[in-house]
């Protein structure tokens, strides 16, 4: 039994005679031994070398030949087979005797074979120590000599059989020569059928037919067939000759060498593709999604490795194997834990922390939840954006950063299309991806900061399917163009200004306002953070001696800086320390190790701010109020002065803004209106002209709340009566003269407390602003809640004159 395929050109038997007596059906053994061959069919007539592998095969053909017995050649259907029986062999064979044996250095053995007639196999009755089987002769159906149409289409065999050997580089030019030198026709036929490059299948078609004419003409439809393709394949190729470059040579030299190496690994997949297979086996992604990445894998063996789209196609599903399809981190769900170290990494922000430790305490009781899509709203620099980080490590999850700034093209969230050049995935794909878990912290930095409605699309709608925990469990890339669970994402959006926020996008949102920060709590941020990690930027942090002490760290925050945050803080800070550093370098030592107010000024120069301080009340139609601004609590001056004039004339100066113009002219009408509740001659406002200013002119100012504090320094300013000492007051009025309640009251009473003021006046709907405050920040100020601007004057105006009351001189109407 051959071992290999067998590839030796065989040879036409040298018998002289009819062919006829080749096979005669009353010379030929019923029963006999079998040899089973791989990829080989042999033909009556025709002699062929045979390589014997195994040891049964050896035994029979050693036998044959030391007692010239008959045997059978039967092909195996399956090569892989290595002990075939009757449902392994083919039907048809041929009797065969052996003509020689050649032994081989390698210790294998080659048998030189006759084949006789042919014969089909019937039965295999013994297997051991070789094939042995019961089998008859398959008579064969033969032209007549005189046949000229068997003789016509033999020529033309061999006409079109030389032309095949010519164009088909695998057949030896041997071949032509015997068939050219073989007389019997049916011998040259059975010699072609038996040598030219046909499969295994239809050889097999061919021999078991019985006539030897229909052998001849399916013999010449496969040659036309070859002979066809072998055309059209050296069209091609002389066709493409000449435009083959030295690029293109290259190219085919390397696809060449590709094929080598695949035929040379046995077939097996590309580096690349078993890379991918091997991720994919351990991913525990969905089953819509490993169908699709089977199949776009399955797409790389199609594709050129050297052609733009399998890169675009092996980038593709490196996309999909890198990213974490279930792979979650475990919470760390220790409430304690967790409000530790929030309590350290930020100073106050309570709302926040209130809210991250009831998610923790719901997760730990449900074991799974949604998570909440949170928005950090307030002034830049009180650390929205370093809470996400603290919140990642409080639950012991991966944290992942995008700045949405300035983001114009929709495709930076969804992703491109892979038909697209250059495509990718979004921003959020490719943050998971980096973050390598389904579950982190995601800081979605400025939000409020997303161009809307731009050529590239709707950045901001993009959005909704991102933030809405109704639809991100199955959030959809263009790149992917599969779904990605989001839902267990914890994100968190930072923004300065709710009003550029789309509405559907807002309200998808849980929004958390994050107010600035007081004096009080700014100082601690400075003890705790910001002067540690400062000394260790200047390399003074081995300095354990140097220290600034409350009233310097306060002078920083009052005198240099004017925010909400600590940005600026911190960068005076570092300022500071830069000086300090400076001459230590120079003089090897530093000046002075504490630091106090007298040693702020020369280390940062003059202050550049000044915080206003109450001044007094010897002054008529001169209260104080209070503002808030975006840099934290103000007291503000209302003045007001009279001159004489035609009257119904109101000037108002200081920068004011439309809606406090329109305070200033509610709250004249409204005095007007109860002038002899004051006691105020009608008179006044037909002699006397009114002027309103509000220091400082260069600030713009705005907002309702210095209603009643206008109506207060008008009346102030009609009557001459002075304003209660130590008092400052906030509040918007209506025409009617209720008070109505008004934001920011926990900055102004801290501004109020810095100025001195003692009593604060206020709407009582802003108790319950009041009772949410800290009583360490309440302390050595009253709070007096009013109903309407009435209660106001009872309060702030006392009874003591600045001046006479004004005096008018009316002429009597004469008669």
């Amino acid at each position: 039994m051959d071992n290999k395929q067998n590839k030796s050109f065989s040879m036409i038997a040298d018998i002289e005679g009819d062919y006829s007596e080749l096979s005669k059906s009353s010379d030929m053994p019923t029963s006999l031994p079998i040899l089973a061959v791989r990829n080989l069919v042999l033909f009556p007539g025709v002699v062929s070398p045979i390589l014997i592998g195994r040891e049964t095969s050896m035994s029979l053909v050693k036998r044959a030949e030391k007692a010239n017995i008959m045997i059978g050649i039967v092909c195996q259907r399956d090569p892989e087979v290595d002990e075939p029986g009757k449902t392994d062999l083919y039907e048809y064979g041929v009797y065969a005797r052996v003509v020689k044996i050649l032994s081989l250095p390698n210790g294998n053995i080659t048998a030189i074979v006759q084949g006789f007639g042919r014969l089909k196999l019937n039965e295999i009755t013994r297997k051991k120590p070789y094939l042995y089987g019961k089998v008859e002769p398959a008579v064969e159906i033969v032209p007549e000599k005189e046949d000229s149409e068997f003789v016509a289409a033999m020529d033309d065999l061999r006409h079109i059989t030389n032309e095949y050997i010519k164009l088909n580089d695998d057949i030896p030019e041997e071949a032509s020569f015997a068939i050219k030198n073989v007389n019997n026709n049916i011998m040259a036929l059975n010699f072609i059928c038996s040598n030219m490059a046909f499969t295994i299948k239809e050889k097999m078609d061919l021999l078991q037919k019985d006539s030897i004419k229909e052998r001849l003409f399916s013999t010449m439809r496969i040659i036309n067939r070859e002979l066809s393709l072998l055309s059209l394949k050296q069209d091609i190729r002389n066709k493409t000759r000449d435009d083959i470059d030295e690029q293109q040579r290259n190219y085919f030299l390397q696809q060449q060498i590709k094929n080598l190496q695949a035929e040379m690994s046995n077939g097996e997949s590309s580096p690349e593709k078993s890379e991918l297979l091997e991720k994919a086996e351990k991913k525990k992604w969905p089953q819509d999604v490993a169908k699709t990445f089977y199949k776009e894998a399955d797409k790389l063996d199609q594709l050129n490795p050297q052609s733009p789209e399998y890169n675009v196609q092996l980038t593709y599903l490196q996309t999909l194997v890198s990213l974490p399809w279930g792979d979650y981190t475990k919470d760390d769900l220790n409430l304690n834990r967790a409000q530790k170290m929030l309590d350290k990494d930020h100073y106050g922000m309570e709302k926040v922390k209130e809210r991250i430790l009831e998610y923790i305490a719901v997760l730990s009781l449900r074991g799974d939840l949604k998570s909440p899509i949170l928005c950090l709203y307030g002034p830049p620099g009180v650390g929205k954006t370093s809470l996400g980080k603290s919140i990642a490590a409080a639950m012991s999850r991966k944290y992942v950063r995008v700045s949405l700034g300035g983001l114009h093209d929709e495709a930076e969230i969804r992703g491109h299309r892979r038909t697209y050049i250059g495509a990718m995935p979004g921003r959020i794909i490719k943050s998971i991806q980096k973050a390598g878990a389904s579950n982190p912290v995601f800081v979605l930095d400025e939000i409020d900061k997303v161009t809307q409605n731009t050529v590239n699309g709707d950045p901001a709608s993009a959005l909704l399917e991102v933030l809405d925990p109704e639809q991100n469990s199955a959030f959809h890339d263009n790149y992917l163009d599969v779904d990605y669970d989001l839902s267990k994402v914890l994100f968190i959006a930072t923004a300065n200004d709710l009003n550029t926020i789309p509405r559907p996008l807002l309200d998808r949102m849980e929004i958390i306002e994050v107010s600035g920060y007081i004096t009080e709590e700014k100082i601690e941020i400075a003890r705790r953070h910001l002067i540690p990690k400062e000394k260790e930027n200047t390399g003074l942090d081995k300095e354990k001696k140097l220290t600034f002490n409350k009233a310097a760290i306060e002078k920083i925050i009052e005198q240099y800086t004017r925010e909400s945050g600590v940005r600026q803080l911190e960068k005076q800070i570092n300022k500071a320390l830069r000086k300090l550093a400076f001459m230590k370098a120079k003089n090897q030592e530093l000046p002075y190790t504490k630091i106090t107010p007298d040693e702020i000024e020369g280390l940062l120069g003059k202050p550049p701010f000044y915080r206003d301080i109450y001044q007094g009340n010897d002054y008529a139609g001169v209260v104080t109020g209070l503002a808030w601004t975006s840099v934290g609590g103000e007291i503000l001056f209302i003045e007001t002065s009279l001159s004489k004039g035609k009257g119904s004339k109101l000037t108002l100066t200081g920068n004011l803004g439309d809606v406090m113009k329109e305070s200033a002219i509610l709250a004249l009408e409204y005095v007007k209106a109860h002038a002899n509740t004051l006691n105020i001659d009608y008179r006044i406002f037909d002699n006397w002209n009114i002027h309103i200013h509000v220091p400082e002119g260069a600030t713009p100012k705005d907002g309702p709340s210095a209603g009643i504090t206008i109506a207060t320094s008008i009346a102030s300013a009609l009557t001459q009566r002075k304003v209660r000492k130590n008092t400052a007051m906030t509040g918007e009025i209506t025409l009617r003269g209720k008070v109505l309640p008004v934001g920011g009251i926990k900055e102004k009473i801290l501004a109020a407390k810095r100025a001195g003021i003692t009593d604060i006046l206020m709407c009582k709907d802003n108790r319950k602003d009041i009772d949410e405050i800290p009583d360490i920040y309440l302390q050595g100020v009253n709070f007096h809640y009013v109903e309407n601007v009435q209660d106001v004057w009872d309060f702030a105006l006392t009874n003591e004159l600045v001046a006479n009351p004004l005096k008018f001189e009316i002429e009597e109407e004469k008669k």
